[in-house]
Parts: structure tokens; C-alpha cells; sequence
């Protein structure tokens, strides 16, 4: 099951917040990295990792309805690498 933003909402309220300090937060969180990411710069979170923004270049793609060939506009791309220490934690316990 994935991790809402509701979710994280309610994770904030319990460490008292109001509602609406918790919804507050979440949401300008969320607006700066959206923010810093359409900008072009990088998002560094130190022990959880690191979100960049890649350029593609245009290529050739097809239409899986049709089959048709066509060719897809170069566009930006946000990616994500985790820190050693996610991977770590992430990886306890499994042999």
C-alpha cells in the first residue's frame, strides 16, 4: 500500500500540529521541491536522497494502440537516486 499525502498529513498532526499546521506544511514542503525541481536544480535530502531533473532527447516511439511511428518531443524527466543509508535500511533483514 503506498504512503498518501493524507497519510503524511496525519503523521504531522500526530506530533501536534493542527489539521490545517499540518496540511500547511506538507503542501509548502511539496511546493518548494516542485518549485526547485521546475527551476532545474537538483533536491539533496540528506540520508534519504536525491532528486534530479534530466533532460531526454527526442525519439522515436510508437502508438501501442495503432502501431503507428511517431516521434516523441524532448522533454524533462524527474528522477530519483536513494542514499546509501535508504538502501541500507531498506535492505535490513533480508538475506
Amino acid at each position: 500500500m503506498a504512503l498518501t499525502k493524507n497519510d503524511i498529513v496525519t503523521k504531522v498532526n500526530d506530533l501536534g500540529f493542527t489539521k490545517k499546521q499540518s496540511v500547511d506544511v506538507v503542501e509548502s514542503l511539496l511546493e518548494i521541491i516542485k518549485s526547485t525541481l521546475a527551476s532545474g536544480s537538483d533536491v539533496l535530502v540528506s540520508g534519504f536522497g536525491k532528486f534530479c531533473v534530466k533532460a531526454k532527447r527526442p525519439r522515436r516511439g510508437r502508438n501501442p494502440a495503432t502501431g503507428e511511428d511517431l516521434m516523441l518531443k524532448e522533454r524533462k524527466v524527474v528522477t530519483f537516486k536513494c542514499s546509501g543509508k535508504l538502501r541500507e535500511r531498506i535492505n535490513d533483514g533480508i538475506d
